[in-house]
């Protein structure tokens, strides 16, 4: 009989049989139908061979009609396996729950250590851990990625600077700086305080030196607002003038914007799949077939599995999908001029610096040319002109 392993799964039983009449018992199971292999002899009046475990109970009856004594000798299969595991279900089950035990708590978050931090700003971070679900208790592989992690709490939290997170094992350590450092004393060379582009003051704050300019006045580049030289004549001093010198400067841009724009958008249908790597093979556990979107985004966290202080070479990933679909917008005339404006503003914004503002705006032209706004703006600007010219001796105002 060929392929034997198959019948293993059904049960196979090893029988001897022993009597005057062994070849007469093997010729009436091949006529009722069951079938045997490896039949051996043993000795004048005894044989071993090979049945199916499902033919076991007849076996009996054709013994009787054959004057022959028969012995079940071995039991294999799995039938056999699985009442064995029953009777030992105890130790298997209680072996199991072991495993699983140690294994959810080597991958449990049991520790969150903030260094660097003042109590108030590390009782913030705290409240904004525990709303992203980052606590102890928690599944690691629940949480999201460290990098994710110091995103959030860099955007959330005002007062840090940056925050390193490193995950040993069980427990997150997180590094933080803070932007209330202690200012360090700055040390001023002697210098002028001169013009760094045209303007017309508007406002001066003088904390050190000797105005040079008034309100109104109209300055040019490299023109002295703030001098370095006080005193007398006679007995001058030279100090590090200092100061801010606030004048309206113009600007003039010039922009394009289309009236029909086209964008990618989030609609909000979305796919989440999970699944179990191990080494270089995904095997997927939830989330099956294939979406049905056009277009769209995948967004993947992949989460090393530990046990104890060991790293195994599983990881549990989570992917979501996220549809997007192309969005045309068309604005009118009036609404594309309005958007080329804000591009405008935005363009000047980045020319200047965080603390110039916007007086006034005019604008110089604009047309509409091919679906296109095509705009031209004149700005006045309130800014700080001041810029630091170093004093030499011999030099001369």
């Amino acid at each position: 009989m060929k392929n034997h392993w198959i019948e293993f799964y059904k049960g196979i039983v090893t029988v001897k049989a022993s009597g005057r009449g062994t070849e007469r018992f093997i010729n009436q199971l091949t006529k009722h139908g069951i079938l045997v292999w490896n039949v051996k002899r043993l000795g004048t009046h005894a044989i071993t061979f090979k049945m199916k475990l499902a033919d076991a109970k007849q076996i009996r009856s054709v013994a009787r009609n054959s004057d022959c004594k028969i012995e079940f000798l071995q039991r294999l299969g799995l039938p056999f396996l699985m009442k064995r595991l029953l009777k030992n279900s105890g130790f298997l089950i209680g072996f199991t729950l072991f495993f699983m035990v140690i294994f959810l708590l080597s991958n449990m978050i049991w520790g969150i250590q903030i260094n660097g931090a003042n109590p108030a700003t590390e009782y913030k971070i705290s409240k904004e851990l525990d709303k992203m679900g980052v606590k102890v208790g928690k599944l690691q592989f629940f949480v999201d990625d460290a990098e994710s992690i110091q995103r959030k709490l860099t955007d959330q939290i005002e007062e840090i600077t940056w925050v390193g997170i490193d995950l040993r094992g069980t427990t997150y350590h997180l590094q933080v700086v803070e932007k209330n450092e202690p200012e360090k004393l700055e040390y001023y060379s002697p210098r002028n305080l001169v013009a760094k582009k045209k303007a017309v003051i508007v406002q001066m704050f003088v904390e050190e030196g000797q105005p040079a300019v008034r309100i109104n006045d109209h300055v040019k580049p490299g023109q002295l607002l703030v001098s370095g030289t006080i005193g007398t004549e006679d007995q001058p001093k030279i100090v590090p003038a200092r100061g801010e010198i606030l004048g309206e400067t113009w600007y003039k841009t010039d922009v394009i914007f289309p009236l029909k724009t086209s964008f990618h958008v989030f609609n909000g249908n979305e796919k989440r799949r999970h699944f179990v790597k191990i080494g270089g093979l995904s095997i997927p556990i939830w989330g099956f077939g294939k979406n049905e979107f056009k277009q769209f985004e995948t967004e993947e966290n992949d989460k090393k599995l530990r046990f104890l202080k060991w790293e195994l070479p599983i990881s549990y990933i989570s992917k979501t999908e996220r549809e997007k679909e192309d969005v045309t917008k068309e604005y009118s005339k009036e609404e594309g001029l309005e958007m080329a404006k804000k591009l405008a503003r935005t363009d000047i914004k980045n020319q200047v610096s965080d603390e110039a503002k916007i007086k006034g705006e005019k604008v110089l032209h604009h047309s509409i040319d091919n679906g296109k706004v095509k705009l031209s703006i004149h700005f006045q600007i309130i800014e700080d002109i001041a810029i630091e010219q170093p004093i030499i001796q011999g030099d001369s105002e």
